[in-house]
């Protein structure tokens, strides 16, 4: 559900502590809290992605939602990604990421199909987000959007009984067979 206008941080901030919320270009977008099968494939996907940063000596930070991410370090635009990697340090504060994170992965829910596969994935292509993956547990299908610095940008589809490259941590792929849906 979206609330239209032209809204800003204070208005996010401003909102009692149990409605989730973004913000995506002065509108708000209300979302409902996630399923146990949603935190059991972002629970997964966070240890596999961290486990393989520490293994490797990587500088890249992994976060889980709820993590703040000031996309465009302005005051109209607020995101929680599901998950997000920020490689670039200065990037972070206490209060989150100020800026485009190198990696978010969203994981659909029944009332975020039009914000995770329209609104957002044109926003984290504007926006400077490197790679974008959509899960989606009910079609069983992984999208990832490989955006590049010269515009263009690639789109793969998976299923879940696939291995899936990260485009962004070297020698990564993500067996998707191996996350606990049970």
């Amino acid at each position: 559900m979206s609330k239209e206008g032209v809204h800003t941080l204070e208005d996010i901030f401003a909102l009692p502590d149990n409605v989730r919320a973004e913000l995506i270009d002065g509108n708000i977008y209300y979302t409902s809290s996630p399923s146990r099968k949603h935190q059991d494939i972002i629970r997964d996907l966070q240890s596999i992605i961290r486990d393989h940063i520490y293994r490797n000596h990587g500088k890249c930070k992994v976060y889980g939602a709820p993590f703040a991410v000031f996309l465009n370090k302005d005051q109209k635009n607020y995101v929680e990604p599901d998950i997000s990697v920020i490689c670039d340090r200065n990037l972070l504060a206490d209060d989150g990421c100020h800026g485009a994170p190198d990696w978010i992965i969203e994981i659909v829910s029944p009332g975020s199909r039009r914000l995770d596969y329209v609104i957002k994935l044109f926003k984290y292509r504007s926006s400077g987000v490197k790679e974008y993956w959509i899960v989606d547990s009910e079609k069983e299908k992984i999208l990832v959007w490989e955006f590049k610095n010269d515009g263009n940008e690639d789109m793969h589809e998976y299923t879940f009984g696939d291995t899936i490259p990260s485009g962004i941590l070297e020698n990564l792929s993500v067996n998707f067979k191996e996350i606990d849906l049970s």
